[in-house]
């Protein structure tokens, strides 16, 4: 099968759109549609169904799905397996980084990186730490950067590199901010902002709550931290944020005041990593917290 037909098709299923898979992949809509085509050709099944401007995969396309993935990852393995032979570092290193890390603590890495290593291109995606963790397991990212799980996997390696604690933080004006030293049981009585149960983040914060008993109320949610913040600051409620991001905020010294998530890399253990990845992992190795 030709990768560049592969691609392409793995695209539109992945943005479920001819046109933005065309602005991805820098082609023309026609283009990506001879290419489909070609494919659909060669497998002889229909792979999309175009119905009112919704893109959707058939149940061939669904079971070429993973299989195109796989090819497309094998593929650009052995080219990496091949320039690695030469001992140089170059090619292109994927990774996955989640945003607060972009932001907060990965810029002079990535710095230092390219300045050793300009003949490698780094592909960076940011995403949530969740997202960035299931690329890594299915082979799409070779390295992530990312709040860690809180459970491990057979398949993934993972080192802590940073210690992150995550404090409570009010508005100044919150009545909150009039207590001494709020108990967690003060803390339930009021709106409570926190990230998604979905994230390793909210979990953490959950669980504390939960192994004791006490019900939150209500909570709002969004991933983004930076907008926890905002929202904290204009009084809509309460939180636990990383000390990075506690601004403008009250800081609340509760009678719990050991909560931290850890902050590191994964990598999949049956993926042999790049020249590139191992020239990383030393710089984020070599970190002290």
């Amino acid at each position: 099968m030709d990768t560049q037909n592969l691609n392409a098709f793995l695209t539109v299923a992945e943005c479920a759109s001819f046109s933005l898979a065309a602005e991805q992949l820098h082609l023309t809509q026609s283009a990506v549609s001879k290419r489909i085509a070609l494919l659909e050709q060669q497998v002889g099944k229909k792979l999309f169904d175009r119905i009112a401007r919704q893109v959707s995969l058939t149940e061939a396309g669904n079971a070429l799905l993973p299989r195109a993935r796989h090819i497309l990852q094998e593929c650009a393995a052995a080219i990496q397996v091949i320039n690695d032979l030469s001992g140089d570092t170059n090619g292109t290193l994927r990774l996955a980084i989640s945003h607060h890390l972009g932001l907060h603590r990965l810029p002079p890495v990535l710095r230092e990186f390219a300045q050793q290593h300009p003949s490698v291109s780094l592909d960076i995606e940011f995403m949530d730490s969740e997202k960035a963790y299931e690329q890594v397991l299915h082979g799409q990212s070779e390295v992530a950067v990312i709040t860690l799980a809180l459970e491990s996997h057979h398949n993934i390696r993972s080192k802590r590199i940073w210690t992150d604690p995550l404090r409570f933080i009010c508005a100044p004006d919150h009545p909150l901010a009039k207590i001494q030293q709020p108990s967690l049981r003060d803390l339930a009585q009021y709106p409570v902002i926190l990230p998604g149960l979905n994230t390793y983040t909210g979990r953490i914060i959950q669980n504390l709550f939960e192994t004791r008993g006490i019900p939150l109320q209500a909570p709002m949610s969004t991933n983004y931290l930076e907008t926890i913040g905002t929202m904290v600051e204009i009084g809509l409620g309460w939180s636990a944020l990383p000390e990075t991001l506690v601004k403008n905020l009250h800081l609340m010294s509760t009678e719990h005041n050991g909560i931290e998530r850890e902050l590191g890399y994964i990598h999949h253990t049956k993926r042999s990593l790049s020249n590139a990845a191992v020239a990383f992992l030393k710089l984020l190795d070599a970190i002290d917290d």
